[in-house]
């Protein structure tokens, strides 16, 4: 398929309300859903193309609201690949995906970033006493709700459907896709209780 026609051939036209859905001011709907999401996926692309998207969580509210057109998103230690921000560099064009844990609709955001080394409001991002080193500003150039289709087919969030253990655990993931310096042991015992309660530690 190489054309917008045999696409919209297969498709059909969107519904009227789908297109009618985009705005790009925060509501005082769209700032409640901030407040109660605690999980955001971001998507970002290079200037050559190349993708990514990553998560990003804390409590509910960790997404500051700066005004009627601007999110600010706190970043807290990671693996620090930083494969997102390096796109955004060079292109700071993302889409945001934010969700609420039981709820089958989504908030959608697109819009340009910039990276903020420091701000008066990272006072109001600490969590374990952990203040962010930086942070993503958002400008929204387009925000909707999401229809909860996906996650009504896919029924993520029925328990009764959950089956974690189908998997092995991480560590034996991670020791059977990559070579590390570390044992199958001492990696199972690096994702276990440790792992959470370093979550907010910067290490050196």
């Amino acid at each position: 398929m190489r054309s917008v026609e045999q696409l919209r051939e297969l498709l059909g036209e969107p519904m009227e309300r789908a297109i009618n859905k985009e705005r790009t001011r925060l509501l005082p709907i769209d700032r409640q859903w901030l407040a109660a999401s605690p999980l955001c996926l971001i998507a970002t692309c290079d200037d050559q193309g190349n993708c990514d998207v990553s998560p990003k969580g804390d409590p509910p509210g960790f997404v500051k609201v700066l005004d009627e057109t601007r999110l600010a998103i706190p970043e807290r230690p990671g693996n620090r690949r930083a494969d997102g921000y390096l796109n955004m560099l060079s292109n700071p064009h993302v889409g945001l995906i934010f969700l609420i844990p039981g709820r089958n609709e989504t908030l959608r955001v697109n819009g340009r970033v910039r990276l903020v080394r420091d701000a008066p409001y990272f006072d109001d991002m600490v969590v374990k006493n952990h203040r962010p080193i930086l942070a993503l500003e958002v400008e929204i150039e387009q925000i909707f709700f999401h229809c909860a289709k996906a996650f009504m087919r896919s029924s993520l969030w029925k328990p009764q459907t959950w089956d974690p253990d189908q998997l092995p655990h991480h560590a034996a993931i991670v020791k059977s896709v990559q070579w590390t310096r570390e044992s199958l042991a001492e990696l199972t015992e690096y994702y276990g209780e440790s792992y959470e309660k370093s979550m907010y530690v910067t290490k050196k």
